[in-house]
């Protein structure tokens, strides 16, 4: 792989660390980082469940795997018509983790997605996510899976026995990351959004 990409690695490693995760995987969206671990665990025909009020691209991405969605209008992380910080896509070990981002808060054996999309977010890089996790097993499928299935390899030599999708995270978004990083405070809180409520548009159903 071409060595402009070293940038994403390195901004994969320092996100890790600062929450206390063994692996980063970066990717272009938290959405998309949710879609890859609900296709990685295989959620299709299953039912997850959700806050009501959270972004719609969460039930968008719940269908678009094959499950079902369950919307709960008594979330603990529902406050006032607002939303605040990473709840669990149950019953998956999946959390949407876009409105936090602490220092050690990484929770072991879950797969939590981040997001630096938008202007209110911790790190407010316009666009991108990352899977955090301790699975080596899974750290693998992830990096192949967000690069069309690709190895770290130039596509010409590459050998390629997986489908995967595009949603690489670009070394210019990492570079602005890893920068970014330097000032991050230890003691963020965890961020509180107003959302519409989902469960009251038939398509999610």
């Amino acid at each position: 792989m071409n060595k402009a990409y070293q940038v994403t690695k390195d901004f994969e490693s320092v996100v890790s660390d600062y929450v206390g995760s063994k692996y980063g995987v970066a990717v272009d969206s938290c959405s998309n980082a949710l879609f890859l671990c609900m296709k990685y665990l295989n959620v299709e025909g299953s039912e997850i469940t959700i806050p009501s009020r959270t972004y719609l691209s969460v039930p968008c991405n719940i269908i678009h795997a094959g499950a079902k969605v369950k919307f709960d209008s008594n979330h603990p992380n529902i406050h006032d018509k607002k939303l605040k910080g990473a709840y669990q896509l149950d019953p998956y070990p999946i959390w949407d983790a876009a409105l936090s981002l602490k220092k050690d808060s990484y929770i072991p054996g879950q797969y939590m997605c981040l997001s630096f999309s938008g202007p209110n977010k911790h790190l407010k890089l316009g666009k991108g996510g990352m899977i955090l996790t301790d699975d080596e097993k899974a750290y693998k499928w992830f990096k192949k899976a967000r690069y069309s299935g690709r190895n770290e390899a130039s596509h010409l030599t590459d050998c390629f026995d997986m489908i995967g999708w595009n949603c690489y995270m670009l070394p210019e978004i990492a570079a602005r990351g890893l920068v970014m990083m330097v000032g991050m405070s230890d003691f963020n809180d965890d961020l509180e959004l107003e959302y519409q409520d989902l469960s009251k548009y038939e398509i999610y159903k």
